[in-house]
This record gives structure tokens, sequence and C-alpha cells, in this order.
């Protein structure tokens, strides 16, 4: 058989996809047009401006327009700034014309940032429902952890959350699911935030992989542990995004972008870790996480490493204090990871976990397949049982996120 006969046997087989990681990139009028109007000028507001360069300085990225040049879109915060780049909105685009640099909306797909256009694109790729991640708050809302107008900073927040159910999702006839974030630098806040959105249906919220990154307390404090009740108590998914600790693996300062891109997954390999360890998915035996554009090869050389650690170091390494139990037995239970690009996780899904695994499409992001997903969903697992098919392809997300969709 040729390579086209196969797709088009392994398409036959792929059912409308559920996919639980892409991206939205914010209207322009978003917090403009919601927050109270003596915040408006220091809220985020979008400017037009020439495009300038990012620095990373002390965990935060840095930005000023140039002096001269075609204006791009900013976005300005209190004394940030943050220019509106091509590789965050690079559906449509050759790979060879996706930079760094920056753009306008009018340079971008509408189904960036429009939900009846966003629709549209869900169409043209088979994707029945989807799960945006933020863009300009960054991936668990950090960009608000770090105002220093602490009011102005949950305002931000339940600005964002409030656009997110009832303008996004609201207008999504019930495709958008809802993904909110929280003001990281409280517990009491978040949790306080966790029920509201929970109280109108929201069954995900956005964390750090690693929260110690962002300079907050560990998963090992327990710091964090009235979150995940809140979270636990409503059902409420613990969503991390690569990334979502801003700090990323590097390997010297002279590397290329592509070595950082290619071992970003070492952030989940520690959060998971770091999870398995710390007692919280012991303490919290319904809470549930997830793992967005983590991939999912490297999972089953995690848990054997970590079981045998449990096991074999016992005497020195305290790995039993807060795991009494092996601690690939809470993944299994517990943990999900989502892939888009992964043949090799399906080469070990017997020891990834059927049942932990989800499908994810990246949109509008380079690395993402559309509007080829449910292609790249055949090409690496539609030669499975169709039973199989259809847990990674939607089974797993419905049961996760509590979602009624039609079959």
């Amino acid at each position: 058989m040729t390579r086209a006969d196969v797709l088009g046997e392994r398409l036959a087989k792929i059912p409308p996809l559920i996919d639980v990681d892409a991206h939205v990139v914010e209207p322009p009028d978003l917090w403009s047009s919601r927050l109270p109007a003596r915040y408006r000028e220091r809220g985020p507001r979008l400017v037009h401006a020439p495009a300038g360069e990012i620095k990373l300085i002390d965990g935060k990225y840095r930005e000023e327009p140039g002096t001269a040049g075609p204006e791009v879109a900013w976005w300005f915060y209190e004394d940030s700034r943050t220019q509106l780049k091509r590789y965050i909105a690079a559906a449509g685009v050759p790979a060879d014309e996706v930079t760094l640099e920056g753009i306008t909306y009018a340079d971008m797909r509408p189904g960036c940032w429009q939900p009846a256009e966003r629709l549209a694109d869900m169409d043209l790729n088979g994707v029945q429902a989807q799960l945006c991640f933020p863009n300009y708050p960054r991936f668990c809302g950090q960009m608000f952890l770090w105002g220093e107008d602490r009011e102005l900073a949950r305002l931000c927040v339940e600005a964002y959350n409030d656009w997110m159910v009832e303008e996004w999702c609201g207008s999504g006839g019930g495709r958008l699911l809802p993904l909110c974030i929280v003001p990281l630098w409280d517990v009491d806040l978040a949790v306080a935030e966790v029920r509201r959105n929970a109280a109108r249906g929201v069954r995900a919220v956005a964390f750090s992989e690693l929260p110690a990154y962002l300079g907050l307390p560990s998963l090992h404090s327990r710091a964090w542990d009235p979150f995940f009740a809140a979270c636990q108590e409503t059902g409420t998914v613990v969503a991390m995004h690569i990334g979502s600790g801003t700090k990323t693996p590097q390997t010297s300062a002279d590397a290329p972008a592509a070595v950082g891109a290619t071992i970003i997954f070492g952030n989940s390999v520690a959060s998971l870790t770091d999870f398995l360890f710390s007692g919280v998915l012991h303490r919290f035996p319904d809470l549930k996480l997830l793992y967005a554009e983590a991939q999912i090869g490297w999972i089953p050389y995690l848990l054997e490493r970590v079981d045998d650690v449990w096991e074999t170091h016992r005497g020195w390494s305290r790995g039993q204090d807060n795991c009494p139990e092996p601690p690939s037995t809470y993944y299994f239970r517990q943990v999900h990871s989502c892939f888009f690009k992964d043949a090799v996780g399906i080469d070990l899904l017997d020891k990834v976990g059927l049942d932990n695994v989800l499908f994810e499409t990246d949109y509008p992001h380079q690395d993402g397949t559309w509007p080829r997903s449910r292609e790249a969903a055949a090409m690496q697992f539609g030669h499975l049982e169709q039973e199989q098919i259809d847990k990674i392809a939607r089974g797993n997300a419905i049961r996760l996120l509590g979602l009624d969709l039609p079959g």
C-alpha cells in the first residue's frame, strides 16, 4: 500500500477530535473593556509602536518598543511592554516565514482571536471541541503575578476569566471549553477563583508546572494544599502547559534556540517527579492533573526510575515520606498528558497508559498540526484498535473534563 492508501484507511477510523491544548490570542479590548475606569491606563491595553527586542532579566521578560520602522501591536501593562509576535500566531504561515518579529492583528488568521473564526478553523481541522491556554498572560497567568499593583492584578485575572467564560466560550456553542487562571500570589484568592469559576461550569484551571521557578512555594511546602483541595472538591483539572514555569532548560548561553526547544520537556519531567514525591496526589486522591504540550514518550522511563528510587534508595532519599505507594501508582490513577507529535510515545502506549493519553493540535502555534491534525492523528495512532483510537482522540478528554458532547 502507498502512504496515501494507508492514510486514507486510517483517517476513516479517526473520530472528531477533542483538542486539549490550543491557544487563544486575546482580543485588543479584553481588559480595557472590563477593568474599572481608574485602572484602564495601567491595565493591559493595546498600543501600536515600532518593533523592539526582548530580554530575560531576573526571570522576567523585558521588551521596549523601537524608535523607527513599521508599527506592530504591543501590550502595555504597568511598566511592562510585550509585542505580539509571529510565532504565537503562525497558523497558515510557511515555516520559513515564522519568526520572532512583531506583528499586528491584521497579520494573523482571524481564528487566532475571534470565536466564530476559530470554530471555522476547527471545522477545517476535524476538531469538535477545544481547550485554549492564554497567550499574553502567559501559560498560567504569571504576567499578573509580576504586576506591582495586586488589586489591579486580581482584577486582570478576573477580567480574563469573565471574558473566557462569557465571550470566548459563551459564543462557542459548547465547543470552546473554558480554562481559567488564578491569582498565583495568594493561595486563598486562588481558591476563591477556582470556586467562582467552577460554579459556572469551568472544569480546568491553568497552573505552573514548577511554581518554585516563579518564586512561589514549592509543591513540597504544602502551601498549595488548599488550592488542590478546592480543585479536587469542584472536579477542576489542574492543567500545566510546558513552559509555565517561565524558566526553561538551557545548556549554555551560546546554544541555539533549537536546543532549548528540544529539551523543554525536561520541565515536565521535573514537575511530574515533584508531584509524585510531594504527596500531593496521595493527600488528594481525586485530584486530576493534565500536562499540555509535554508529549508522552518520556513517561515510561520516568515511572521506572521513580519507582526504583522509591524502593532502592528508601534508606536516605526520603522518597517514601509522603509517597506510601510506588509513585507510578499515583500517575496511572491521576495524571494525564497530551501529545501531537510523538510516535515513540504511541509505541510505548502500554507503558504510558491508554487511559492517561489525550490529543492536541497546538493551534495556532508553529509546532501545531493545523489544518492536518486528523492526518497527524491517523499516522500516529490510526493503526490501533478503534476503541483505543476513540479514547485517545476524544474519550479520555470527555471523561477527564466531564464533557457532554454528541458522539
